[in-house]
């Protein structure tokens, strides 16, 4: 069977050495191409490799990176003309924004370092943000969000702050109160969505209360459609421009 294709994440951090003005010669022997195969098959994000031994291996990483060669247009050659819709999506994202490139990279290789948090990773379902590569940061950051989001104790204080200060709890985008609506069943019962950018996520922050907002399944399902581009307030605005009468009922 053939390996799955390339992600988001893989396509990141194979750009990123790409652009490295130390990246030497793009051939399976480079040190540098070498590591990044080892990067590649470390991250937390395919269980299943049909061909473990071929996975990611220096030749494919080699054959990536030739793939940017014929999307690049500072460069004066052919490359490889094999390259993925995704191959040049990326590209283009980043050829005039290399500093974020530079981030993002970092991050997922600072995250795989820490190999309890790269299992806790392991472990987060996938969703259709994981399986359509939708999320512009990639899976790996994706994971780790999620994974935040699920901190007990931070919850536990989060939710807690919240029932002090308002003495209820109800989403913060549409105001949605679980125990309004179903009694005792409902209550405490609220969700966590972590507010910071995928983008200005760094393996070893602490979430803090104020990073995350309390919402609804729903609210926070909209959320996740657009992360790292939709916030709780822009959200929020969404609904009262769907509920005005002027809207035509549309978001």
């Amino acid at each position: 069977m053939r390996n799955p294709k390339w992600h988001r994440d893989e396509i990141i951090l194979a750009l990123d050495l790409y652009f490295d003005s130390n990246r030497g010669t793009i051939e399976a022997r480079n040190p540098n191409i070498i590591r990044l195969s080892e990067i590649l098959n470390q991250l937390p994000i395919f269980s299943n490799k049909p061909d473990r031994e071929r996975f990611r291996n220096p030749n494919g990483v080699g054959l990536k990176l030739s793939n940017f060669l014929a999307i690049d247009p500072s460069y004066q050659g052919k490359g490889m003309n094999a390259y993925s819709k995704l191959d040049k999506e990326v590209f283009d994202e980043f050829f005039n924004d290399r500093q974020k490139l530079i981030n993002i990279a970092s991050e997922i290789k600072n995250i795989i370092k820490d190999d309890n948090l790269r299992q806790s990773l392991y472990k987060i379902e996938d969703d259709e943000n994981t399986e359509t590569d939708e999320v512009k940061e990639g899976q790996v950051l994706y994971k780790l969000h999620k994974h935040r989001e699920r901190n007990k104790q931070i919850v536990v204080s989060k939710k807690k702050s919240v029932w002090n200060a308002t003495g209820k709890l109800a989403c913060e985008v549409c105001g949605f109160d679980f125990y309004q609506t179903y009694g005792d069943l409902g209550w405490d019962f609220i969700e966590c969505h972590h507010k910071k950018p995928l983008s200005e996520y760094q393996a070893g922050d602490k979430t803090k209360i104020e990073d995350l907002a309390v919402v609804c399944a729903n609210c926070h399902r909209m959320l996740h459609r657009k992360i790292g581009v939709l916030t709780v307030e822009q959200l929020k605005k969404k609904i009262k421009i769907y509920q005005s009468p002027h809207s035509g009922g549309k978001l």
